[in-house]
């Protein structure tokens, strides 16, 4: 079975306190804990000792502390969260995931000291950047003062109790006059009840202590898509949006708030239930999503052709292909330069082999998008698949002299110029934390430094993003190899993940 892609999204912290806070009529938070979601164990027995992120009863420390978290029983879980981040295993990826947590719901100084465990600051200096520019208060909160807000933030959340919390959070004027996260939650208890005017007010006040914080500006767009005047709100995400977050998760997260500002903000029910199924394709909830946009379908006309291109890609990122096509198909009839279709056309195509096809289809896309990395991507991409590969090149370098956000295009250039691999798999895994490529090659390189404290390091967090991973065994193969043990359990395990895989056929033999 796949691992999802994140080794905390077994205890996705959902809270996102924008979105569940306005969106009580259609999206509530999710359960933060899914018993068919994996936990944190080794799945085969193998001769060398797999470097593990963590243990499971790490696992249950986290489980106990979100739900005491939300029982509003915030104090214990503070400190059962600071335990957690003071004795788990040492893995900056782990600390990575931990830090945005944290900040996440209002326990700032846990983030502080989550990231101040982090070993290689390259690997994470995008994401700690993003996190508090994104989330951080101004003014430093003491560790009593985050756990009375997190109580109140509780209450606001998951214990139906806004108003009671709000109340009493207001009249607490000492803490309001110097804390602008303090206002923000005091915003976000009157948005919960629907009273907009002291939303409004409060969020304003945020705002004026701590202009940069962007997670303030979020909750605005939110109150004034409910607002009489919703377009404004398009104008903060407009903001938003201009300021840089490099990190993948967190432009994912502006996203998806645009969608939701605009479900919010159209009056046509077809258009709310087109940009609400896109709000739901951001927050990979894909079966929603399907539901969503099927019901957009037969309004307006000129919406149609859009409604069927994003369900397409929905569709592909679903798996479920024929449906993929079939959309695709609908949205080029009403639209033949429809960019999203002709992008999954081409993803389609790509995945049968098919790259004359794929590329013709990438480069139409292309034409109609000029914005994006993502069609140059792919377009490069398939010109290694046709043995292109300077052409190939060509494109990886002009779009990271054009986008320095672009993971793809730092790993692609990493594996071509040894004198930058190190440096630029670390930069395409501190654009995207969970990229798995850049991970496993990160290994493969320590090893061939004969680095392999860090080579072991590298791998095990390829593995828990993908424990099916055929290059995962192969390298924890050579890795024993180079360490004068067996490594042939681990081969086997490569070849039969992947029978092609000639590094492993050769080290057996074959």
């Amino acid at each position: 079975m796949r691992r999802v892609l994140s080794i905390f999204s077994i205890f996705a912290l959902t809270s996102s306190p924008c979105f569940a806070a306005g969106a009580y009529d259609s999206i509530q938070p999710a359960n933060p804990l899914s018993p068919q979601q994996p936990v944190w164990t080794n799945t085969i027995a193998l001769p060398v000792k797999k470097a593990t992120l963590t243990h499971n009863s790490v696992h249950n420390q986290y489980v106990i502390a979100f739900d005491r978290f939300m029982q509003s029983n915030v104090k214990s879980a503070y400190m059962d969260f600071k335990v957690l981040i003071e004795t788990m295993n040492n893995n900056d990826y782990a600390y990575m995931q931990m830090s945005e947590k944290m900040a996440d719901i209002g326990f700032f100084n846990l983030s502080e000291l989550a990231s101040s465990k982090i070993d290689d600051k390259t690997l994470s200096d995008f994401l700690t950047d993003d996190i508090k520019l994104y989330y951080f208060p101004s003014k430093k909160l003491k560790s009593d003062e985050e756990v009375y807000l997190g109580e109140i933030f509780s209450n606001i959340m998951y214990n139906d109790q806004s108003r009671e919390a709000t109340s009493e959070l207001v009249k607490n004027t000492a803490l309001l006059e110097q804390s602008d996260y303090a206002n923000y939650l005091a915003a976000l208890g009157y948005l919960k009840s629907n009273d907009m005017i002291n939303a409004g007010i409060y969020i304003d006040n945020a705002i004026r202590m701590n202009s940069e914080n962007l997670n303030y500006k979020k909750l605005k767009a939110e109150i004034l898509s409910q607002g009489k005047k919703p377009q404004n709100a398009i104008k903060v995400v407009d903001y938003i949006k201009s300021q840089k977050l490099y990190s993948a998760d967190f432009t994912r997260k502006v996203n998806s708030l645009e969608q939701f500002v605009l479900y919010k903000s159209k009056k046509n029910y077809s258009e709310k239930m087109y940009h609400l199924g896109y709000y739901y394709y951001y927050e990979n909830e894909l079966a929603k999503s399907v539901r969503t946009l099927q019901g957009a379908i037969g309004g307006k006309k000129k919406l149609n052709k859009d409604v069927y291109a994003l369900l397409s890609r929905v569709y592909f990122a679903s798996n479920d292909f024929e449906k993929a096509q079939d959309n695709a198909t609908k949205a080029l009839k009403l639209d033949g330069g429809n960019s999203t279709a002709l992008l999954v056309l081409g993803d389609l195509s790509y995945r049968a082999a098919d790259y004359k096809n794929a590329l013709k289809y990438y480069k139409n896309a292309e034409a109609g998008d000029k914005l994006s990395s993502v069609c140059p991507i792919k377009i490069a991409q398939t010109y290694e698949q046709l043995d292109k590969e300077k052409k190939a090149l060509e494109i990886y370098d002009r779009v990271l002299k054009t986008y320095n956000d672009c993971f793809i295009a730092y790993y692609k250039m990493a594996l071509k110029d040894k004198s930058k691999e190190i440096a630029y798999l670390k930069k395409a895994i501190a654009i995207n934390m969970t990229y798995k490529d850049a991970w496993i090659d990160l290994g493969r390189a320590a090893i061939e430094r004969q680095n392999f404290v860090d080579a072991k390091k590298y791998l095990a967090v390829a593995n828990y993003i993908d424990e099916n991973d055929f290059r995962y065994y192969y390298y924890q193969g050579l890795l024993a190899k180079n360490q004068g043990q067996d490594g042939t359990e681990y081969f086997k395990k490569s070849n039969a993940l992947n029978p092609d895989y000639e590094p492993a056929k050769k080290e057996l033999n074959l």
